[in-house]
């Protein structure tokens, strides 16, 4: 990516070692770096996340406890602890009412330092009633009457083990006062209509709220600060989708031929969004731009077969495709499931995975790579340095949360010219978001379900009615029913209450005998595979997992899925469990088995399943339930992870911001004009280090 370009001279002091900072030294620098703060920039990100309202009062008759307050006392005698492990009492007194200060842990220099016998000093802290006495334990301020009081409203910063407040203020103190005075990004309209401050003038509002209200992400300072990160990110997204598309790759135009025999070997036709889909990936693949395009579908959408015809046009233009899973469950499932496919195409297809044997695997490579094999089917495996493509024309990524950039990056090192990239995903995320957040990727939805998916009937019950629910499924199983039963754990948790699936396999066996098998991460992948070969086949009515079965494994013929404690699951994550039944013929139920009481977000979460299999709608509230994630980032799940901006609540700036980024880039594809130089600037200033270099190389 050209832009942007060095890091420029005036930033320097942001991003030099957090201890350069007064008062940072190694014990307070290892604080702040676990909370992912290891630079002056990242600490003036750091957004107060709360306030402290301290009420000035004269006397202590004028208190209304509990509250904080800040007032003027006369230190009359102090009571150090007579037994180890009692507190430090300080009694002072207003002239009228007295008010003791508690001290916990106490050393005695400093107290008797700081509340000298006879002394005058300015107390602030949350006055309490003991036993009818006003008392405020470990006073936030102790101050003598010639200093400066503290703020009415004093903003509360996040912290971890070794921070304080007063500590933390005074950090960001001085990283602020190593900002630059900086030109204007915004267009000067948009800050006039909407009232903003300057860059430099947000940062100091944000940092010094003057009242609850200056923390609202609504507030102009705020508001002005997420637009910038917004905008920060939105111009990244431009400017790797446009140095992709200027990317050479190589034109992979097919003849249809190979796709025709598959489409007429199945039992249906394709549906609407699988055919457009299709006809978009072979478009962006005939042309001799590289493609980058994200293949978003709901469970059951039909993903797979459109990651099939799509390397069918590659093998149709001499080349070949891979594809990668992220688990050896799935990449084998994706293998049995695509091969009769592709030999009734006339098309060998293959799987690799870490598990072959040194002949087996000797003999796929040699074929790999003399162009034997059109289509590999495979797992993290693919990227080892002796697989060896002939001419890789197509990489199709499955569930690329699980895959980190640097890996698909290496993948990309495989063809002589980079491949065409097909990233898919069976996590829906909301339309208007996905535009949003994958502005680096064209984007193709399957939004409808093929013939023969079958509606689950959902249900939420109580764990105190285990013994009906094995009951029914002993009745189901009888007439010859498959059920999965998912539980959260593997072993039994001496700081959890939740259900391993070790118990519960020894409960089923005993109720069900060979009947039921196991399934976890922690099996070797014989076990697994074992397990998983009885499940699919019948020898096994029964099958208790992990979620390790969340994704990819597909038995027709199950059509019950118990989900025992439901409520400690993602809402995700249960509707991609949800979708491993009702994929056969037969009626299909969800039991969301739940331990009572439900809080609001376990109710909210389980109703939300309960009501709908829509995945969008799910998303959608599970976006309102989690807010973001990470795209630009190194974290590679759900939606950006920003340090400011809200994206639950402030999508309408995000929209403006995608705007203009894209207006600016065509005024000034270079950046270099007074508005696109500090364009540059903002981007160094908000987006991390790794994401800058991340889209530098990608």
């Amino acid at each position: 990516m050209s832009q942007p370009k060095g890091r420029p001279p005036a930033l320097f002091p942001l991003f030099a070692g957090i201890d350069t900072l007064p008062g940072i030294g190694p014990k307070g620098r290892a604080a702040l770096e676990q909370m992912g703060i290891d630079k002056p920039r990242d600490l003036i990100l750091t957004l107060p996340a709360s306030g402290v309202t301290r009420r000035r009062i004269d006397r202590l008759a004028d208190a209304r406890a509990p509250e904080t307050v800040t007032l003027t006392v006369t230190v009359a005698r102090h009571h150090p602890p007579q037994v180890r492990g009692r507190p430090w009492r300080v009694h002072c007194t207003d002239g009228t009412d007295d008010l003791t200060l508690v001290f916990f842990r106490p050393r005695e220099a400093w107290i008797e330092s700081q509340l000298p016998l006879g002394s005058r000093r300015i107390i602030s802290g949350k006055l309490e009633l003991f036993d009818g006495a006003a008392q405020i334990v470990h006073p936030d301020h102790i101050l003598r009457e010639d200093e400066a009081l503290p703020p009415e409203f004093e903003p509360v910063y996040p912290l971890s083990a070794g921070l304080t407040q007063k500590g933390m203020a005074k950090a960001v103190d001085a990283a602020l006062s190593r900002l630059p005075q900086v030109d204007e990004w915004i267009d000067p309209q948009l800050i006039a209509t909407r009232g903003w401050p300057d860059f430099v003038k947000a940062l100091e509002m944000a940092h010094c709220p003057s009242s609850p209200a200056a923390l609202s992400p609504d507030s102009p300072a705020r508001a002005r600060l997420a637009y910038d990160e917004f905008l920060a990110h939105q111009m990244t997204l431009a400017l790797v989708r446009r140095d992709k598309r200027r990317l050479k790759g190589r034109a992979s135009a097919g003849d249809g031929g190979l796709r025709r025999r598959v489409l007429e070997s199945l039992p249906w036709p394709p549906t609407g969004a699988q055919a457009r889909a299709v006809q978009e990936i072979a478009a962006d693949m005939a042309s001799d731009r590289r493609m980058n395009r994200l293949l978003q579908g709901d469970v059951g959408a039909g993903k797979t077969l459109v990651a099939l015809l799509s390397a069918l046009v590659a093998v149709e233009a001499g080349g070949q495709a891979v594809l990668m899973a992220p688990t050896e469950i799935l990449a084998r499932q994706h293998a049995r499931a695509l091969e009769p496919l592709a030999r009734s195409a006339g098309v060998r297809l293959a799987a690799l995975t870490g598990r072959d044997k040194r002949d087996l695997r000797g003999q796929i490579l040699a074929d790999l790579a003399e162009g034997r094999i059109d289509i590999l089917v495979g797992t993290h495996a693919v990227f080892q340095k002796d697989v060896q493509f002939h001419d890789l024309r197509l990489a199709i990524i499955d569930e690329q949360h699980r895959f980190g950039v640097a890996q698909r990056l290496e993948l990309s090192a495989k063809g002589e010219v980079p491949p065409d990239m097909l990233i898919m995903t069976a996590t829906p995320i909301p339309r208007s978001l996905a535009l949003s957040q994958y502005g680096d990727l064209d984007l193709s939805v399957l939004d409808e379900k093929p013939p023969g998916r079958q509606p689950i009937t959902t249900v939420m019950i109580s764990d105190q009615r285990l013994d009906q629910v094995t009951e029914r499924l002993r009745a189901a199983m009888a007439a010859g029913a498959r059920a999965y039963w998912v539980c959260p754990l593997v072993d039994e948790s001496e700081v959890t209450d939740l259900t391993a699936a070790e118990a519960r396999f020894t409960h089923l066996r005993a109720l069900f005998g060979e009947r039921v098998r196991m399934v976890h991460g922690q099996m070797s992948p014989d076990q697994r595979d074992t397990a998983m070969a009885d499940f699919s086949s019948g020898r096994a009515q029964l099958l208790v997992a992990t979620t390790v079965i969340e994704v990819g494994v597909d038995v027709p013929e199950a059509t019950i899925m118990v989900i025992e404690r439901a409520e400690s699951f993602g809402l995700a994550q249960l509707h991609q469990l949800r979708g491993r039944v009702g994929r056969g013929q037969g009626a299909s139920t969800c039991l969301l088995m739940y331990h009572p009481p439900l809080n609001e977000t376990g109710a909210r979460r389980l109703t939300t399943l309960r009501d709908t299999e829509d995945g969008f709608r799910i998303a959608e509230v599970d976006l309102e339930m989690r807010g973001a994630g990470d795209v630009i980032g190194t974290a590679q799940s759900g939606l950006p992870r920003f340090r400011i901006a809200d994206l639950e609540h402030q999508a309408g700036l995000m929209a403006v911001a995608r705007q203009d980024a894209r207006s600016l880039l065509e005024r000034d594809p270079l950046l270099d004009s007074p508005r696109g130089q500090a364009v540059r600037l903002l981007m160094w200033l908000m987006q991390q280090d790794q994401a800058i270099r991340l889209i530098q190389v990608g």
